[in-house]
């Protein structure tokens, strides 16, 4: 007896062979190309904290103040699509008490513009499509994905460089883990100005060429594990005017901002949580649950299907005789 095999199994095998090869392909293949920068984001942070700033109005320094920080991030997604970057317009604005809400930022205290592009896989900076200004590290509005407990040169606009940020630990913000780094700039001049003598204690001098420098001596920074997202941020800087070849911040000096600390509000942090929380549910789906649950079925139908065919179906080939010939039949 023969066995022939059932289309039933045939259908089986190949169906649990097609999903065995769609998981492979949408954790080995699919899911590292869905870890891509996106393009079409919309997200605004802000740090509130006490601090210092010079009034140029009332020409002094207004210690203990309330400061708020504005960031409004934008994805370009027409640039983007175009030269296959992530392309993001940075505004970020500076207010006190007076100057608040932050909408208008023709009345911020200051104000700057800035635009952003990175390679989408790696994050790293790409000079091109009007990037402003020229930066380089590898972390700055964001950390790269799949985030490593090493150090990361991170981007200080104010510096005009990089900061090594070391690995501290893990941190929980609004009860989601991430990583921490921290690190510091210690006093360094950035620049010089044209100001009256009067204000950095030279009044005989009508104008000098005073230096600016700038500190920050407590950087926070939780990223995401596996977006590189920034779920919180904390920063202690400290700007200041300089007798020209004043070599302290002692004496005569016009404090042009200061913070002991201005960080994320808990809003923020919330928002940031939500966002990270969304795009790991989405990287997971791709490289977890989707190959996973194809995988299973996959193997359960590839097995139900290869012992089908094993088995087969009997065929019956037992020969029928032949029918004895009649007398009719007989030819004389």
């Amino acid at each position: 007896m023969r066995r022939t095999t059932s289309p039933v199994s045939l259908v089986l095998l190949g169906i649990g062979t097609f999903l065995l090869v769609l998981a492979a392909m949408l954790a080995w293949y699919v899911e590292p190309r869905a870890q891509r920068t996106p393009i079409d984001t919309d997200v605004t942070t802000v740090f509130t904290g006490r601090g210092s700033y010079f009034d140029a109005k009332k020409v002094e320094t207004v210690d203990e103040t309330n400061l708020t920080i504005t960031r409004k991030v934008r994805g370009d997604v027409a640039d983007s699509e175009d030269s296959g970057r992530a392309i993001w317009d940075v505004s970020t604005s500076v207010d006190t008490d007076d100057t608040l809400p932050a909408s208008d930022t023709h009345d911020s205290f200051l104000w700057t513009v800035e635009r952003w592009v990175t390679d989408r896989k790696t994050n790293a900076p790409v000079h091109c499509c009007g990037e402003t200004p020229r930066f380089e590290g590898e972390a700055y509005l964001k950390f790269p994905f799949n985030v490593e407990q090493r150090a990361y040169r991170w981007w200080d606009s104010t510096l005009g460089g990089t900061v090594e940020l070391a690995f501290k630990d893990t941190k929980k913000v609004q009860g989601h883990e991430g990583y921490l780094f921290t690190g510091e700039v210690k006093a360094v001049k950035t620049g010089t100005r044209q100001v009256p003598g009067v204000l950095v204690g030279q009044k005989e001098r009508g104008q000098v060429l005073a230096e600016e420098w700038y500190a920050n001596t407590g950087i926070e920074l939780v990223a995401d594990r596996k977006t590189g997202r920034i779920l919180y941020a904390s920063i202690k800087p400290k700007k200041t005017l300089r007798a020209p070849g004043a070599t302290t911040d002692e004496g005569e000096v016009v404090l042009l901002g200061s913070s002991t600390g201005i960080a994320f509000t808990k809003e923020t942090q919330k928002k940031q949580v939500e966002l990270a929380k969304a795009d790991n549910r989405k990287l997971r789906l791709v490289g977890v649950t989707a190959p996973a649950g194809a995988g299973g079925l996959g193997l359960l139908l590839a097995v139900a299907g290869s012992v089908l065919v094993f088995r087969g179906r009997p065929e019956d080939t037992t020969v029928v005789p032949a029918a004895a010939p009649t007398p009719e039949s007989v030819t004389p």
